[in-house]
């Protein structure tokens, strides 16, 4: 496959690039787009906010379900 990506194929490696390590051609067409693309790099950075915030509330819903859980008094 070329280097020379479209937005659409970025977008698909952005998101695959969560679930899996890509190999070095990928890594670099990625790299060679987001240099000469301005939405591109925008659009990652919304995927990075969204890790975050997922993450966040991951441990946030967590940590609130154990608050709200009874208290074990059997023993």
């Amino acid at each position: 496959m070329p280097l020379k990506r479209t937005c659409r194929e970025v977008v698909a490696l952005v998101i695959a690039r969560e679930d899996r390590a890509l190999p070095w051609r990928e890594r670099l067409a990625l790299r060679l787009h987001m240099a000469v693309c301005a939405a591109c790099p925008r659009f990652e950075r919304q995927v990075l906010t969204l890790r975050r915030a997922f993450g966040a509330w991951r441990h946030y819903s967590v940590s609130e379900d154990e608050a709200d859980a009874p208290a074990d008094r059997s023993v």
